[in-house]
C-alpha cells in the first residue's frame, strides 16, 4: 500500500500507510508508529492523538477502509514524535444493548493494549466520572527503560508466599522508606522479606485501576471510601501508575522493573495477583472505557438478550474462552513474564476462565490448556482461585493439566475449625497436614497443587481471626451486610480490643498455633501481609475500600506483634532446613528406604493410637527424615503435638533408634523465650517417655 496523506480538521496532513496488524497496540517503526486493534463488529475506527495535560485533540486520523485487514485496522502514522504523546480511538457501529453493542463514535476509548495510561499518576488526585473518562494510552518510547534481572527459580516444594498490598505495605509513616505505598518503596523492604524468609510475593492488582470510582463515604469518619484492594481492572498492560514515586513519562514502567530486579537480587520471586474474569467496566449502568466501546459482544459473555452475565459478581464476565480474546489473555501475561520477568501468577476468580462463550463450564478449557503449555509461561508459576460469583467451586479439581496450583480454601476453612477447637476435624487436618491428597492425588496431582493458607487478603487478619466473632464492617457504608458472615473465628471469650491478660496470651498462641501448623504441613505455605507481626483490620473482614492508617502495615508493630514476628522467623527457617516437610510427593505412611519407621505416623496422646472419635481435639503425627526426597538433607525426626482441646494432656512419646533423643524446637504454650529455640539449640527433653501439652497449644520436637 503507498503512503497517502490523509487530511483532517484538526491535524492538517499527516503521512500514512498501511500498518502492520501485529503487534496489536502500539509499536514503533523505522519512520513512525505503528497502531493496530481489533473489533469484530465496528464500521469504522479513528485515531485520536493528544498532547499530554492538554484536553483537545491534536488529529483525528480515521483509518481508510483499505488499512483494515479482517477485523484489524492498522496504520502507520510517519514522522510522528511521541514525545508527550497519547492517544485514543473512536469506533463507529451499531448502538443496540439488546444485541450486544455499545458503539458510541462520541467516545474516545482506551487502547487495551496500552503499556502506558496516564489519568491515576496521583492517588485520588481527581474524581471519577463515568460519562468523561480520565484515562489516557500513553505512547510509549520517550525514556530507555532498564531490563530486570532474572532469578533462579524456586521449586514449588520450597515456595513461602507472602500475599501483600503494595501500596500499603510501605505506606505507612513507619516504613521509613522514601518513597511510600510504592514500587520503589517495596523495593526499600526487600532485605525484610528476605529476613523473614519468604522467597516470593504475591502482589495484589498492580496493573491500573481506579481506585477513586468508589463515590461513597465512610459512615463513621465522613472520610472518602475508595477502590483500594485494585480488583477492577482498567488496563491490562500498564502498571499502575499512582504506584510510582515518578508518574511521567515512562517511570512507572522503570520502577516496577526496578522493584522486580531489587527482589530478584535478594532472591525473591515476584508473583502478579491478575484479574481477567471481569474489568472496571461494569454492568449495564458501568462506564464506557475501552472493551464496551470497541466490541462489546467480544469481550463479553452476554445472554439472549445482550444483558452481562455476572458471574464474578462485579458487573459483567470476560469472555475468556473466545479466540480472541483468550489470544488477548496469553499475550499479556507474556508480555509481563517476557518483558519485567514476573515468575507467576494468581489468578482471581480463576474458575471464569474455564467457562464457554455462554457462560457453561468446560472440561476441558482452551484458554487453561494454552496457559499452562505456553512456551513464554513454560518457568511461571499458575495458581488458581478455584471458584467464582457464579458458584463454581473447584478446589481440588481445577482442570490442571499437570501445572496449575490452587488457593486450597478446604485447607483454611478445616484449620480454622481444628485450630479453635471444633469436634469431629481431626480426620480432615489429616488430610490437610499431608498436602490434600484426598483432592489432589487421583488425578494424578503433587502436594505442591496445594497452596495452603489460613487468612489472606479477603476475610479477617491472623489476629483478628482470633479476636473476633463477627465482622465488624460498618466503615465501609453497606450497613454491615458486606464481607463473609461464616468466618469461623473465636474472638478468645471477648470481642474485640482488650487489656485483659489472659485473653491476650490466649490470642498470642493462638496466632502462633496457626503459623506453627502452616509450616509443618506439607504443599506451599501462603501468609498475609503483615500476620507475621499481628497486623489487626479492627475487625473489618472486607476492608477493600480503606486507604486508612489501620488497614496499612505498621513498622512498629506491638509486643505482641514482636514475639509473634520472631516465632514466624523460627519456623519459616524449621521448614527450610527440614526437607521432610517440602515433598514433592505424597507421603504413604509406610516405610519405603528401611529406616524401620514410616515417612509419616499418627498418634494420639497414646503413641501409635491416634483418636479418630468426633469429639477428639488432639492430633499427633511424626515424620522420619530419612524418607527426605533431598539428598543431604536434615535426616531427623520431627513430632508434631496438637493439643486444641480446652485442657492441658500428655502425650507419649514415640521410641526412637538408640542413638536418637527427642528435643524440643517449639512450644506455643510456653512463654517467650522459651516457645521456640533457635534452629541447631533445641533444648534436650529430660523425660523421653512423655510430653505435657498445654491447652490450646502446638509442640514441635525433633529426634537427633
Amino acid at each position: 500500500m503507498k503512503a497517502s496523506q490523509v487530511k483532517t480538521p484538526k491535524a492538517g496532513a499527516y503521512k500514512l500507510s498501511c500498518g502492520h496488524l501485529l503487534p496489536f497496540g502500539v509499536s514503533h517503526v523505522p519512520t513512525g508508529v505503528n497502531f493496530s486493534i481489533f473489533s469484530a463488529h465496528a464500521t469504522a475506527c479513528t485515531l485520536v492523538l493528544f498532547k499530554s495535560n492538554i484536553e483537545a485533540p491534536v488529529a483525528e486520523i480515521p483509518f481508510p477502509p483499505e488499512y483494515r485487514l479482517g477485523h484489524v485496522w492498522a496504520m502507520v502514522v510517519h514522522d510522528l514524535s511521541f514525545e508527550d504523546l497519547e492517544y485514543g480511538f473512536r469506533f463507529d457501529g451499531p448502538m443496540s444493548p439488546r444485541d450486544g453493542h455499545f458503539f458510541d463514535a462520541s467516545k474516545i476509548l482506551l487502547d487495551p493494549y496500552a503499556r502506558e495510561i496516564v489519568g491515576r499518576e496521583e492517588w485520588m488526585g481527581k474524581p471519577s466520572n463515568s460519562h468523561k473518562p480520565i484515562f489516557r494510552s500513553r505512547v510509549p518510547g520517550a525514556i530507555e527503560v532498564l531490563e530486570p534481572c532474572r532469578v533462579q527459580r524456586v521449586q514449588n516444594n520450597d515456595l513461602i508466599i507472602y500475599e501483600m498490598h503494595l501500596r500499603g505495605f510501605t505506606r505507612h509513616e513507619s516504613s521509613g522508606v522514601k518513597n511510600p505505598g510504592t514500587f520503589a518503596g517495596l523495593a526499600e523492604k526487600a532485605a525484610y522479606l528476605k529476613n523473614l524468609g519468604v522467597n516470593c510475593v504475591e502482589l495484589m492488582p498492580v496493573f491500573e485501576f481506579d481506585e477513586a470510582e468508589n463515590h461513597r463515604t465512610n459512615p463513621i469518619t465522613g472520610d472518602p471510601l475508595c477502590n483500594y484492594w485494585g480488583y477492577s481492572t482498567v488496563g491490562f498492560f500498564a502498571p499502575k501508575s499512582s504506584y510510582a514515586a515518578g508518574a511521567s513519562e515512562g517511570l512507572p514502567v522503570r520502577e516496577m522493573k526496578e522493584m522486580v530486579t531489587a527482589l530478584h537480587k535478594s532472591g525473591i520471586e515476584v508473583m502478579l495477583d491478575v484479574v481477567f474474569n471481569h474489568t472496571a467496566e461494569g454492568g449495564a449502568d458501568g462506564p464506557v472505557f475501552s472493551f464496551r466501546g470497541i466490541d462489546n459482544k467480544t469481550w463479553y459473555i452476554l445472554d439472549e438478550k445482550g444483558a452481562f452475565a455476572n458471574y464474578s459478581g462485579c458487573g459483567n464476565t470476560v469472555n475468556c474462552n473466545y479466540p480472541a480474546v483468550r489470544e488477548f489473555v496469553i499475550n499479556c501475561l507474556r508480555y509481563w513474564a517476557a518483558e519485567y520477568h514476573i515468575d507467576g501468577f494468581r489468578f482471581d476468580l480463576a474458575s471464569i476462565l474455564g467457562r464457554d462463550t455462554k457462560g457453561a463450564p468446560l472440561a476441558n478449557p482452551p484458554l487453561l490448556e494454552f496457559l499452562a503449555h505456553d512456551p513464554v509461561l513454560a518457568d511461571c508459576k499458575l495458581v488458581a482461585e478455584a471458584w467464582d460469583a457464579g458458584g463454581l467451586y473447584q478446589v481440588g479439581n481445577f482442570p490442571a493439566y499437570g501445572r496449575w496450583m490452587e488457593w486450597n480454601g478446604k485447607y483454611r476453612d478445616c484449620a480454622r475449625r481444628f485450630l479453635k477447637g471444633d469436634p469431629g476435624m481431626v480426620g480432615e487436618m489429616v488430610q490437610r497436614i499431608m498436602g490434600s491428597p484426598d483432592l489432589y492425588a487421583a488425578a494424578g496431582r503433587k502436594p505442591t497443587a496445594s497452596v495452603n493458607f489460613i487468612t489472606c487478603h479477603d476475610g479477617f487478619t491472623l489476629r483478628d481471626l482470633f479476636s473476633y466473632n463477627g465482622k465488624h464492617n460498618l466503615e465501609n457504608g453497606e450497613t454491615n451486610n458486606d464481607g463473609s458472615n461464616d468466618n469461623l473465628s473465636w474472638n478468645c471469650g471477648t470481642e474485640g480490643p482488650t487489656n485483659d491478660a489472659d485473653t491476650l496470651e490466649l490470642r498470642l498462641r493462638h496466632s502462633k498455633n496457626a503459623m506453627a501448623l502452616l509450616m509443618v504441613s506439607q504443599g506451599v505455605p501462603m501468609l498475609s501481609m503483615g500476620d507475621e507481626c499481628g497486623r489487626t483490620q479492627r475487625g473489618n473482614n472486607n476492608a477493600y475500600c480503606h486507604d486508612a492508617d489501620w488497614n496499612w502495615m505498621n513498622w512498629e508493630p506491638d509486643e505482641d506483634g514482636k514475639k509473634l514476628l520472631h516465632f514466624t522467623k523460627a519456623m519459616i527457617a524449621f521448614r527450610k532446613d527440614n526437607a521432610v516437610l517440602r515433598q514433592t510427593e505424597f507421603l504413604s505412611e509406610r516405610d519405603q528406604v528401611g529406616s524401620g519407621y514410616p515417612d509419616i505416623s499418627w498418634h494420639g496422646v497414646l503413641p501409635w493410637h491416634p483418636d479418630w472419635t468426633p469429639g477428639s481435639r488432639s492430633l499427633a503425627f511424626m515424620l522420619c527424615g530419612r524418607h527426605s526426597q533431598a539428598i543431604g538433607g536434615n535426616h531427623q525426626f520431627i513430632y508434631v503435638v496438637c493439643n486444641m482441646y480446652y485442657q492441658p494432656l500428655t502425650f507419649g512419646l514415640p521410641v526412637l533408634p538408640k542413638t536418637m533423643q527427642w528435643h524440643r524446637f517449639a512450644d506455643t504454650g510456653l512463654p517467650e523465650p522459651m516457645d521456640v529455640c533457635p534452629i541447631g539449640k533445641e533444648e534436650h527433653l529430660p523425660n523421653q517417655k512423655s510430653y505435657s501439652a498445654r491447652e490450646w497449644s502446638i509442640a514441635i520436637l525433633v529426634g537427633k
